[in-house]
């Protein structure tokens, strides 16, 4: 009994750090889990067992594969040419959405987002259309797309490795498609034709532009009367000033930025600021100090102003940002944060971050290969090369091997792990992916939280909480019939998943289906399926699901037209979705 308690104890504190986000997922997850070994409910055998998963070693190994893909530029440029310049709203988003749910299905939907919004978002005020109609689509394709195959989400994998885990036989490569492919049917015609009627014209805060930069910045002049001329920035008190922040010191035709505590100040040297530029005035009472009028022209040709989304997995979350060594880390200066449409007028450095923040920086041309992508979303468009001929021949290279290691799957040569582990081992041999770029496409943090959510999984069935669960689903929906049963089953993962992630959500499920299906004498495989589409259909929150989180911000969106947008096609989905697997299965 005291096992039972301290696993609900622990189990809702969980919930209520994810949902209030007082900590990362990545922490909050694992901390959990160490406090059900701790306590003896699950062996440290069992809290480890995740990390040896086949579900979840695939998961890594696709990360791998993808970036491949992704890395090579060929997606993306594949993906401009369907930007036009003439179509009506409706045939621009049949045009787009359709083959990106087919692409979702084969790779990792999180990088087809990142790589499209910003483009979608600059074609959008290029032609003098809202964002807000195009961005929140874009999302909600990727995710019914990736319910169509078995490598379509991590969340098909983890259920998956859960079902071989369990001495079950697994998904085929396919399976999901009698599901997926239907509701990918129906949630696109419904976002095609309805979408645009339920979505705000409202556009996102654009700020990289020169009326921007009078905002957010601020030119003071060094005089030769300065009392701190040759001295450091720290000795002159510049680093505390009131709502301000010193960006960039220009001096002749050179740019100083970071700029540290210990540079030199000199006569006519120009001092950029950022902050809170209605206090900019009180400076010109410091002796030797002349406020500019300011033209925004000061920023040079190898620095640019880019637009981030903080993700979901940033190392920077519910932190200050002056205690993110931002400048240093980065080589760029945070001059503005938008959070919901509005930006935030506190002190720079005392904002404290948040998931779906859009920050304005003053970055070197460099900043999009120093900055991971696991801390960023870029929202604003990056300039890219023209594809070179290597980069063409290693892009289709990876797809040719991602198509044979599929047809091999499919037919049964291989099992997915021996497909995906012999695919990554090509693509290391013939050097398209070097160990640094490997580090860097593999999400850690992911396969940190999916692993320990297998542990948890497992306190819930020792403990007696999943059969708790399970029991009063089925007291519940029982009156009903097998049809209620279903229903009640879907219902409880969505709201998991729109308070989790959607691979936790899947992995928390899961015994609690197991002993539906042992009670009620069900075979397993339906409620599996069941579970896996719940998990993934993550419409209602931006939170729910990363690729929400990434065209929140961009798209100038708000919680609530998530809601109003994603609540019916998550009805929509859980109608098809429960009819389907009754009809195939039960």
């Amino acid at each position: 009994m005291f096992e039972f308690y301290i696993v609900i104890v622990g189990m809702v504190v969980m919930l209520s750090c994810l949902i209030f986000e007082l900590e990362r997922p990545e922490i909050v997850i694992p901390t959990t889990l160490l406090l059900f070994v701790m306590t003896g409910v699950i062996t440290p055998q069992e809290a480890t067992k995740g990390f040896s998963n086949e579900g979840m070693l695939t998961i890594g190994l696709l990360f791998l594969i993808a970036g491949s893909i992704q890395s090579s530029g060929i997606v993306d440029h594949a993906l401009l040419k369907l930007l036009d310049h003439s179509s009506s709203r409706k045939y621009m988003l049949a045009k787009l959405l359709v083959p990106i749910s087919v692409l979702s299905a084969f790779l990792n939907n999180t990088p087809i987002v990142i790589a499209f919004t910003p483009l979608v978002k600059k074609w959008c005020e290029d032609h003098q259309l809202s964002p807000s109609k195009f961005l929140i689509p874009l999302s909600y394709a990727t995710i019914l797309g990736g319910t169509i195959t078995l490598i379509g989400t991590s969340t098909n994998l983890v259920v998956h490795g859960l079902m071989l885990d369990h001495g079950l036989p697994g998904f085929t490569f396919f399976e999901l498609s009698k599901i997926g492919i239907p509701i990918t049917l129906v949630g696109l015609c419904y976002l095609i034709f309805f979408s645009s009627y339920l979505l705000p014209t409202r556009q996102s805060p654009k700020m990289t532009n020169i009326e921007a930069l009078r905002e957010f910045t601020g030119e003071v002049l060094i005089l030769g009367d300065f009392p701190y001329l040759h001295k450091t920035v720290e000795q002159a008190r510049l680093r505390s000033l009131k709502g301000l922040f010193l960006i960039s010191i220009i001096r002749d035709d050179e740019i100083i930025t970071p700029v540290s505590n210990a540079t030199v100040l000199k006569e006519n040297d120009r001092l950029i600021f950022t902050g809170d530029i209605t206090t900019i005035t009180e400076l010109q009472s410091n002796k030797g100090l002349q406020l500019q009028s300011n033209s925004g022209a000061y920023f040079p040709y190898h620095h640019q102003l880019v637009e981030t989304v903080v993700s979901h997995h940033s190392s920077l979350l519910y932190k200050k940002i002056k205690e993110t060594n931002f400048r240093s880390r980065y080589n760029a200066a945070v001059i503005a944060v938008h959070r919901q449409n509005q930006r935030l007028k506190a002190k720079i450095g005392d904002i404290v971050l948040k998931p779906g923040d859009i920050l304005l920086l003053v970055a070197g041309t460099d900043f999009h290969k120093k900055a991971p992508t696991n801390d960023f979303y870029f929202a604003s468009l990056i300039d890219k090369k023209i594809l070179t001929q290597k980069q063409k021949k290693q892009g289709w290279f990876s797809i040719v091997l991602l198509g044979t290691m599929i047809l091999l799957v499919t037919l049964g040569f291989v099992s997915m792990l021996t497909g995906m582990t012999f695919a990554s081992l090509v693509l290391f041999l013939f050097k398209i992916i070097h160990p640094q770029q490997a580090k860097q496409a593999v999400q850690w943090n992911v396969l940190m939280m999916i692993s320990c959510s297998f542990g948890i999984g497992y306190a819930l069935m020792n403990s007696g909480v999943a059969a708790f669960i399970a029991n009063l689903l089925m007291e519940a929906s029982r009156p009903f019939g097998v049809f209620a049963v279903i229903i009640a089953i879907y219902l409880l993962t969505n709201l998991f998943t729109e308070l989790m992630t959607n691979s936790a959500a899947a992995v928390l499920m899961f015994p609690i289906i197991l002993e539906v299906a042992s009670t009620m004498n069900l075979d397993p495989i339906p409620l599996a399926v069941l579970v896996t589409i719940a998990a993934s259909a993550s419409f209602a929150t931006p939170i729910g699901y990363q690729t929400n989180l990434i065209v929140y911000g961009p798209g100038g969106y708000q919680f609530k037209d998530f809601l109003k947008v994603g609540i019916p096609l998550n009805i929509l989905t859980m109608i098809t979705t429960v009819v389907l697997v009754y009809f195939f299965w039960l």
